[in-house]
């Protein structure tokens, strides 16, 4: 389909308004988060709502919350939502994750972050806001997810590889600990370019790290790329 319309398995993302478009990275976590069983989800910074539609698609029975701060973000978010078969279990709202106050926790949170901390903006005001980290820093980030993350929950992030540090440093600082370690290379030949993390309250008794590649060496999918989103990618 066109490059405003995303189509998946499931779902259609529209997504002309949205100063974000879907992207890889996006559509890895919304593969990637876990949880065991999770009733309620938060995505923070839903975008288009293409994460927490997938959240929605793999865990039938939770309710999934998706925030942002961009109004007409979220108002694509919303027909985006409204036209998929998990309209009754997907909410958006509009709202800052430091502005935002449920009455519940959630067992799993989930974020695509504002990833440039220190550099040169974007002249796009809207795009700008949802790349740079100026309106939700890694501090007010892990304050949020420490005062709606249930106790037995998960927070799930992606991040590129030269934050690592910083986000869980924060993480550490806020009371997390880190329980899952994904790097995510684009061949197996290149660096880590981006990282795939999981947080809990609560030490795990087994830490999970690993290194991928989303290419093989023909250049196709990778097999764990292949497996990750088969249930999303049309082909």
């Amino acid at each position: 389909m066109g490059h405003d319309v995303f189509a998946f398995r499931q779902f259609l993302i529209r997504q002309d308004r949205c100063a974000m478009k879907v992207g890889t990275d996006g559509v890895l976590l919304g593969a990637w988060a876990e949880c065991p069983c999770p009733a309620r989800c938060l995505d923070v910074g839903t975008g288009t709502s293409v994460i927490a539609l997938m959240l929605a698609q793999r865990f039938s029975d939770a309710i999934v919350d998706a925030i942002d701060v961009d109004g007409e973000a979220c108002r694509q978010a919303f027909e985006n939502v409204s036209e998929s078969p998990f309209a009754d279990r997907v909410r958006v709202i509009e709202s800052s994750l430091q502005a935002f106050e449920p009455l519940i926790a959630y067992d799993l949170i989930v974020s695509n972050p504002p990833y440039f901390v220190n550099s040169l903006k974007n002249p796009d005001r809207r795009r700008s806001l949802a790349r740079h980290a100026d309106t939700l820093s890694y501090a007010d980030l892990f304050k949020g997810v420490g005062r709606l993350l249930a106790d037995g929950g998960v927070f799930s992030a992606i991040v590129p590889a030269e934050s690592i540090e910083q986000f869980c440093g924060e993480a550490s600082l806020s009371g997390l600990f880190l329980i899952r370690k994904c790097g995510v290379k684009t061949t197996e030949k290149k660096p880590v370019k981006r990282y795939l993390l999981a947080f809990s309250r609560h030490r795990s008794g087994t830490f999970e790290e690993e290194d991928v590649c989303l290419s093989d060496e023909s250049g196709e999918r990778s097999s764990w790329y292949r497996k990750i989103t088969d249930s999303f990618y049309l082909r």
